[in-house]
C-alpha cells in the first residue's frame, strides 16, 4: 500500500464530508428562507385585512409541505426515519429530517470510496459505507444522552426555584416563568416552552405533557403527573415538589455510588477494547509486511471483520453489564 493512495483516499474522505456539510448548511439555510417566504405570503392577506376565511386560518396550521422538494419527501417515506426525527427533537439539534438524510449519505461515500481505495475491496468499501451512514445517528443518539443527563442533573435546582416561587405566593404559571428566565439553561429551554405555549392559547395540561414527550425521563414524567394531580384533587404543591427534589438528589448518589463500584469494570471494558488496536499498530510498526497481509488478502479481511464484529459485541456486553439503571 503505496502512500499515494492513503493520500487519494484521504483527500477524497476530506472533499467527499466536508463538500456534504457544506452542501447541508446551504440546504438548511434555503429551506429556512422558502418557508419563510411560504409563511408571509399566507400571512399577508390575514396582516393586510385583505381575508378573512376561515380556510386561510386553517391553512397556516398545516405542515408547509411544499418546500420540502425532493429530499424531504424521501426523508418522509423512508421508514424509520421518524424515530431519528424525534431523537433530533429531544437532542435540540436544528436538523430536519432530510438534512440528515443528506449528511448519512455524504459521509456513507466519503467513508465507502475511501476504504475502497485503500483496500480495493468492494466489501470492505461497503463496509465502511454501512459505518459511515451509522455515525450521524449515532452523534444524534450522543447529543440526546448528553442533553438528557444534563436536564436530570439540573432539575433538581430548578424544582427548587419553583418550589421557592409557589412558597413566596406567586401562582404556578409565574413560577415557571421564573424558572424559565432564571433556572439552569438546558431546563429552562423546556419551562420557556412550557409558558410560552400555556401563554399563547394551549391548556397548561397540554402544554406540561409536551414537556413529558419532548424529555424522555422518568423523573419529568414524575414531575408533570405530581402537578396535574395536584391540580385536580390539591393539596400542598410546594412540599411535593420538594420531596421530589430530594427524591432526584437521592438517585443521583445512589448512581454515582454504582459508577465508583463499577469503575474496574468500565476499566476492563476500555482495555480489552483498545488492547487489540494498540498491538496492531505497534506489530505494523515493527512489522509492516506481517500486517499487511490483513489488508491485501480475502482471508485477511475477512478476519479483520471478525475481529471488529467480535470486539463490538464483546463491548457492548461489558457495557450491558456496568450500566445499572436506577
Amino acid at each position: 500500500m503505496s502512500m499515494s493512495v492513503i493520500l487519494t483516499a484521504v483527500l477524497v474522505f476530506s472533499a467527499v464530508v466536508f463538500g456534504t456539510l457544506s452542501l447541508a448548511l446551504v440546504w438548511e439555510v434555503l429551506q429556512d428562507w422558502l418557508t419563510e417566504r411560504e409563511v408571509g405570503k399566507r400571512l399577508h392577506p390575514v396582516l393586510t385585512g385583505e381575508s378573512q376565511s376561515y380556510e386561510l386560518q386553517d391553512d397556516l396550521l398545516r405542515q408547509l409541505e411544499s418546500t420540502g422538494g425532493f429530499f424531504a419527501h424521501l426523508a418522509q417515506a423512508l421508514p424509520g426515519l421518524d424515530r431519528t426525527d424525534k431523537l433530533m427533537q429531544e437532542a435540540r439539534l436544528e436538523w430536519r429530517a432530510d438534512t440528515f438524510l443528506l449528511i448519512s449519505t455524504g459521509v456513507a461515500a466519503g467513508c465507502g470510496t475511501a476504504a475502497f481505495l485503500i483496500s480495493n475491496q468492494l466489501f470492505a468499501g461497503a463496509l465502511a459505507a454501512a459505518i459511515g451512514a451509522a455515525m450521524p445517528y449515532l452523534y444524534v443518539r450522543r447529543k440526546r444522552k448528553m442533553r438528557l443527563a444534563r436536564f436530570e442533573e439540573e432539575l433538581p435546582e430548578a424544582i427548587d426555584l419553583l418550589t421557592r416561587a409557589i412558597r413566596a405566593g406567586h401562582p404556578l404559571t409565574s413560577g415557571m416563568q421564573m424558572v424559565a428566565n432564571e433556572g439552569p439553561p438546558t431546563v429552562a429551554v423546556e419551562f420557556r416552552q412550557v409558558f410560552e405555549e400555556q401563554r399563547y392559547g394551549l391548556p397548561f395540561e397540554d402544554a406540561l405533557l409536551g414537556m413529558v414527550d419532548r424529555v424522555t425521563l422518568l423523573d419529568v414524567r414524575i414531575f408533570a403527573v405530581a402537578i396535574l394531580i395536584q391540580r385536580e384533587v390539591g393539596g400542598n404543591l410546594a412540599e411535593i415538589l420538594n420531596n421530589l427534589a430530594d427524591t432526584i438528589r437521592k438517585r443521583f448518589y445512589i448512581r454515582r455510588q454504582l459508577r465508583t463500584y463499577t469503575a474496574q469494570g468500565r476499566m476492563s471494558g476500555y482495555t480489552l477494547f483498545a488492547l487489540p488496536i494498540v498491538v496492531g499498530l505497534l506489530t505494523y510498526l515493527i512489522e509492516p509486511e506481517h500486517i499487511g497481509l490483513l489488508f491485501t488478502t480475502t482471508a485477511g479481511w475477512f478476519m479483520v471483520i471478525t475481529a471488529i464484529v467480535l470486539q463490538l459485541i464483546g463491548g457492548l456486553w461489558i457495557r450491558k453489564i456496568v450500566d445499572i439503571e436506577i
